[in-house]
Parts: structure tokens; sequence; C-alpha cells
């Protein structure tokens, strides 16, 4: 179990690649995604995209709707936004986020220092999430207080960083293949959550439950004299809507 009290995912961040050269990804990965919007590649947002637009999958639009949260850290000058995975920065960093007063936009200015940069950043990111969710009606109860929860994520993350031996927690983790408690590791981990409910609100509407009747009804109908492929149908349907309501991170569903 790891530091959010969950196993190891196949592609937990500080696990396979380190948190440093993640960021590092993270940075090529968003300026590829801007750059494709930019060339009208994509429909931007990603949560205004239809199964029939490029990239409307489920999975496309979960992961670029976190891209799009987290373009506001990449975008902090001198490309401060590598403090986060930093373990040296996290008490300053952690400090600087929980003094930030909460803003509400989307459309930001820097103030030159890096610190209150990154926490206005990280603000916006989640100012994003939930425009967007207005936009597709996610279910209000699944983005309430979103700042709030994040606020004690990290306040949990400062005492964990401020108790003595936090250095030798960390490099025991690291050994472990676990995920520790860095700033990108929390940030990406609720803008991911975030994400998908996103994604399941643009795929599938506001309630699964009630996609998975529509679909069973339809299928009824398409294979009224078939019996067999019905059946079989509905269960591909079912394991289909299992692995996405199981899923963790968007490369999950993937195969």
């Amino acid at each position: 179990m790891d530091w959010f009290g969950r196993s190891p995912a196949k592609d937990e961040l500080a696990q396979d690649k380190g948190a440093q050269a993640f960021i590092r990804d993270l940075d090529k990965r968003v300026a590829q995604y801007l750059d494709d919007v930019d060339q009208a590649k994509l429909v931007y947002p990603a949560c205004k995209r239809t199964r029939a637009d490029t990239a409307g999958d489920v999975r496309s639009v979960w992961d670029h709707t976190r891209l799009e949260a987290a373009r506001y850290v990449t975008m902090v000058p001198r490309h401060e936004f590598t403090l986060l995975a930093e373990p040296v920065s996290q008490p300053e960093m952690l400090d600087a986020y929980l003094r930030q007063r909460p803003h509400d936009d989307i459309v930001i200015d820097f103030t030159g220092s890096t610190m209150s940069d990154l926490a206005i950043a990280i603000i916006a990111g989640f100012n994003w999430l939930n425009h967007c969710a207005g936009l597709v009606e996610v279910d209000r109860n699944k983005f309430r207080a979103t700042l709030s929860h994040f606020r004690k994520i990290t306040v949990l993350a400062q005492q964990w960083w401020s108790t003595p031996g936090a250095d030798a927690r960390y490099a025991e983790m690291l050994v472990a293949h676990q995920t520790p408690p860095l700033f990108i590791n929390l940030v990406w981990t609720e803008y991911t959550r975030l994400a998908k409910e996103i994604a399941s609100a643009v795929m599938f509407g506001p309630s699964i439950d009630r996609a998975i009747g529509q679909r069973r009804k339809t299928l009824s109908v398409e294979f009224a004299d078939r019996p067999v492929e019905f059946i079989a149908a509905t269960n591909e349907l079912m394991e289909t809507m299992k692995g996405f309501e199981e899923a963790r991170d968007p490369d999950d569903l993937v195969g």
C-alpha cells in the first residue's frame, strides 16, 4: 500500500520513471497536446467532443482533460514547475499553497514569486476542471468543495514532510515502489480523479447506470431474434463499464 492507501498501479508516478522524469514527460505531452489543438486536429476542450470526433473515446477525453488542467503548472515561468517533484522543495511549496488564497480564474497572471505562482497554477487547474464539469453537467455532488478537499490532502502531506525522518521515509517508499506524497503526485492524482468524472459525463451522461439501461434497451431491439448474441453483447457491455469504473488511470483502459 502507498501513501494514498492504495496498491501500486502499473503507471504510478514515482514507481517506474521517477517523479522528475514524469514531470519532464508531462511537459512534453502538454506541449504536444496544445500544439495539436492549435492546429485544429482536436476539438477543444476535450469535454466538448463527441464519439464521432478524433480522440472522442472515453480514454482520450479523460487523459486530455487532465492535461488541460495540468497545463497551468507547465506555464509557470522558468519551468519552475519541476520543483513539484523535488523532495527538498516540498515543505516550502506546501506551505505556500496553504497560504495562497483561492481564486476562480481560468485565465491567470503570474506574480514572479515561484511558490505563489505554482499555487495559483494548481488552483487554476482545479478551476478548469470545475468549468468543464459545468459544461457537461457532471453531478455536482462529485465536484463539491474540490479545493477544500485538496487542501485537506495538502495539510496531511505537510504534516508528513514536517515530521522528523521524512527524507528516510521518502527513500524507503521509493525502494518499495510506493508513491510518496510529492506535490506533483497529489495534484496529478486529484486531476486524474476529477477528469474521469468529466469523461464519464461526456460519454455516458449524468448516470452510468442510466446509460447502461439505455444501451441494454438498444441491444434488446437489435438482437430481438438472437438471444444468444444479446446475452453476449450485454455481458461485453457490463465488462466494459466495470473496467471503466475500476480504472484509476486512462492507460488502465488500454487493451
